[in-house]
């Protein structure tokens, strides 16, 4: 396969050699207007034929066509091998070589998981309602691996100088774990600066996964590099995939 455009992310982790993963930014793609150039997304309003073309030019860098999931912010996980077309879900799990895990994201929180084997990896679509809501622990649930044999990428997500947020959020996670109020800091009465990478961390932490690593990127504040919805609300879609290689 090719290389992929210098301007996409290759995540800098330890995984094994066999495990190969990409996250996709805003370059490379045919989109214009709000979706410029690489939207990936099929329902955010951008011309299905351009989107089409977008998926091909990804396919190139791919071992094969990418099991995309109907997100809706939840917590479900789906095994990749039994997509035959988008269902609804937030996260999936892949253990044949080839078959390529794949979610989309626009500030919520991508994070790529891989076993230190090599034999089993997934893609979680983690924005705060699906991190609050369990998407993590289940993604590690279904992973059938022990936590400590498992290794965690963050991808670009909105950071925590950018993404506001109500006491209703707050509290969903302090219900959980009293430990989250570190995450959110007080912006103004009633709002917060949630931090989702140190959300992320923290529930990664409780399942017992202490390799975690990227984290940090904020697409909210690169507008050059990163779809966000919360800065554009019209906008595209990146993805974040993973899959076992040869």
């Amino acid at each position: 396969m090719p290389s992929p455009p210098e301007d996409w992310i290759v995540p800098d982790w330890p995984a094994p050699a066999r495990v190969r993963a990409l996250i996709t930014t805003r370059g490379g793609g045919n989109s214009v207007g709000p979706y410029a150039s690489m939207n990936l997304g099929l329902r955010v309003g951008d011309d299905p034929a351009i989107v089409d073309a977008n998926r091909r030019f990804l396919q190139r860098f791919l071992p094969g066509e990418p099991k995309w999931l109907n997100q809706v912010h939840g917590a479900t996980v789906v095994a990749a091998e039994t997509i035959v077309q988008p269902i609804e879900a937030d996260a999936s799990v892949a253990t044949s070589r080839g078959c390529v895990s794949a979610i989309m994201v626009a500030d919520c929180l991508p994070i790529l998981f891989a076993s230190q084997s090599g034999g089993v990896v997934a893609a979680a679509h983690a924005g705060w309602r699906g991190l609050a809501g369990g998407v993590i622990e289940n993604t590690i649930q279904a992973l059938d691996t022990p936590p400590r044999n498992l290794l965690a990428y963050l991808g670009p997500a909105i950071g925590p100088s950018a993404f506001e947020v109500g006491d209703e959020v707050r509290e969903a996670f302090i219900a959980v774990d009293q430990a989250a109020g570190s995450a959110f800091r007080p912006y103004k009465p009633g709002k917060w600066l949630a931090d989702l990478f140190a959300l992320a961390r923290q529930r990664l932490a409780s399942t017992g996964v202490a390799s975690v690593y990227g984290g940090g990127q904020c697409t909210y504040s690169d507008p050059a590099r990163f779809f966000s919805h919360r800065r554009d609300k019209v906008t595209g879609r990146m993805a974040a995939l993973i899959w076992i290689g040869d």
